[in-house]
C-alpha cells in the first residue's frame, strides 16, 4: 500500500526531529537560547547579521518593546487558563525583559536550530499532504498525520514563547515535551507503514509488563532531568560553581540519580528475558543506549564535563524512550480494516 519513497520520507523526518531535539540541547548548553530575540525571523530577517554592524544602535530597545507586548499576550493566555500566578510572576520578574548584547556565535547557534526545526516541519507537511492525496483510504494514518502536524505547528508556537518569556525554565521544558509528543506520533505513523513495525510484538506477560514500567519511568526520568538542569540553571546564575551543587541539589537530582539504577537493574533483567526468546532485537540496542545515557549521567554529576555530554545525554534518553515506545506500541496488534503494506518497488 505504501511506497518506499513515503516510507522512507517518514524515517528521515524521524530522524530531523530527534536532531530538533539535539538542537535544542545545544542551544541551552550554549546559552544561546536568546541569540535570536524575535520569532520566527532573527533580527528581523530570514537569514540573521553575522555582526552587530548590521543592526540598528536602538535595536535592543526595538526588541524589548516587543518582548514587552509577546509577555502580555501571553499572560493573558494563561490567565484565562486559570494560571493568574504564574502569568503575573512571568510579567513582573524583571529577568524577563532582559535584552542579551548581540553575539553572533550564539545567534548562528539558534539559528541553526530553527533551521532543523524548520526542515523536520516540513518534512511532517509533506507527509500529511502525501497521506491525504493518495493514502487517504487509511482514515488512521490520515488523521495520526494531521495530529502530528498540529503537534509541530503547536511546539513551533510554544517555541517562540519562550523566546517571548526570556527562557523561563518551565516554559523549555514543556517544549521539550512538546517535541517528544511529535516523535511519538511519527513513530505510531512508522508503525502503520513500516512493514517490519507492523508485525505484532508476541511476548511473554513478564516482558510486557517491563517494558510498559520501563517506557513510564523514562519519561518521568527525563522530566527530573529538566528540573535538576533548571536548578543548575538557578545556582549558575547565583555564581554558585560546580564543587556546591551536589550539596544544593533538591529531591529531583536524588530521584533522578537512584531512578536510573533502577532502570538499570528491569533493563538487565529485560535483556536476559528477550535472550531466552530472542524476539526483539531493539532491546538489545536499549540496552547499549542505556549504558552510554547512564555513563554520561555520572560525568555530568561528578566530573566537569563539555556541554556535549549534556547534549549526548538527553540525545540518548530520547532515543531510549523513541525505542521502548515502538516496542510497547507493537504490543497491540493493529487496528482491523487496514492491510499490511505492499511495498512498490
Amino acid at each position: 500500500m505504501f511506497s518506499k519513497a513515503f516510507i522512507r520520507l517518514n524515517w528521515i523526518t524521524l530522524v530531523l526531529i530527534f536532531l530538533v531535539i539535539i538542537a535544542g540541547s545545544v542551544v541551552r548548553t550554549s546559552g544561546s537560547g536568546m541569540g535570536c530575540p524575535d520569532w520566527p525571523k532573527c533580527f528581523g530577517n530570514w537569514v540573521p547579521p553575522t555582526s552587530e554592524a548590521q543592526l540598528p544602535k536602538d535595536y535592543r530597545q526595538v526588541y524589548g518593546e516587543k518582548r514587552v507586548k509577546k509577555v502580555e499576550k501571553f499572560a493573558k493566555f494563561l490567565a484565562a487558563l486559570g494560571m493568574k500566578e504564574t502569568a503575573e510572576k512571568i510579567k513582573n520578574d524583571p529577568r524577563t525583559y532582559q535584552e542579551e548584547a548581540f553575539n553572533a556565535q550564539r545567534t548562528w547557534t539558534e539559528y541553526g536550530n530553527r533551521l532543523v526545526g524548520f526542515l523536520s516541519g516540513n518534512g511532517v507537511l509533506i507527509i500529511f499532504l502525501w497521506g491525504f492525496w493518495k493514502y487517504r483510504k487509511d482514515k488512521r494514518f490520515v488523521w495520526l498525520s494531521l495530529l502530528n502536524l498540529i503537534a509541530i505547528i503547536l511546539n513551533a508556537w510554544f517555541g517562540s514563547i519562550v523566546v517571548a518569556t526570556n527562557l523561563v525554565p518551565w516554559t523549555i521544558t514543556v517544549h521539550m515535551f512538546l517535541a517528544l509528543l511529535v516523535v511519538c506520533l511519527q513513530l505510531m505513523l512508522l508503525r502503520r507503514i513500516s512493514p517490519v513495525n507492523q508485525k505484532t510484538l508476541n511476548l511473554p506477560v513478564a516482558m510486557k509488563w517491563l517494558i510498559g514500567i520501563i517506557l513510564v519511568i523514562t519519561a518521568y526520568q527525563m522530566f527530573l532531568g529538566t528540573q535538576v538542569r533548571e536548578y543548575i540553571d538557578q545556582l549558575t546564575m547565583q555564581g554558585l560553581g560546580r564543587e556546591s551543587w551536589t550539596s544544593r541539589f533538591g529531591w529531583a537530582f536524588f530521584i533522578h540519580r537512584s531512578f536510573s539504577w533502577a532502570v538499570l537493574g528491569m533493563m538487565i533483567f529485560l535483556v536476559f528475558l528477550n535472550y531466552k526468546t530472542d524476539k526483539v532485537r531493539s532491546v538489545y540496542w536499549a540496552f547499549l543506549v542505556l549504558i552510554v545515557e547512564l555513563i554520561g549521567g555520572v560525568l555530568l554529576a561528578y566530573a566537569d564535563m563539555p556541554g556535549l555530554v549534556q547534549v549526548s545525554h538527553l540525545l540518548c534518553a530520547s532515543v531510549l524512550f523513541g525505542i521502548l515506545f515502538m516496542q510497547f506500541i507493537r504490543l497491540k496488534p493493529l487496528s482491523k480494516g487496514i492491510s499490511r503494506s505492499s511495498i512498490r518497488e
